[in-house]
């Protein structure tokens, strides 16, 4: 194998996360299949499809359901990691469970938030 191809998530609002993404972490929206619905985004290392569940259907509980604990999404940067948590605070709908430190003990720094459908999103940078 060669490495993922795409990371399908199941997202409760297809429409916030899809701005999530592109409008908070600046990906960009590749395609829509609106008879799924499902919005296909990219930020060109890493594709992503967001699956809009049905009304009934029920929000993970990473301690307690088999599935996604969260997705790990690499910055360049500790600046840009900075940038982003600003950017999170400000934004409609995302919940920041921790706000960036260090991993361990250094000096990689990470942190942890949620993006409106509930989906546990860490963001890390590693210093080469």
């Amino acid at each position: 194998m060669k490495g993922i191809h795409h990371l399908g998530l199941s997202v409760s609002n297809l429409e916030e996360s899809c701005k999530f993404f592109c409008k908070t972490l600046g990906w960009r929206e590749v395609r829509r299949v609106e008879e799924y619905p499902a919005v296909f985004v990219t930020n060109e290392a890493v594709m992503f499809t967001l699956w809009q569940t049905s009304s009934e259907a029920n929000a993970f509980d990473r301690r307690n359901n088999v599935g996604l604990h969260h997705v790990a999404l690499l910055v360049e940067s500790e600046e840009e990691l900075l940038l982003i948590y600003e950017k999170l605070k400000l934004a409609t709908g995302v919940s920041i469970e921790f706000a960036p430190e260090f991993l361990r003990e250094g000096p990689a720094k990470h942190m942890i938030c949620y993006d409106p459908s509930g989906i546990r999103i860490e963001l890390i940078w590693v210093p080469e």
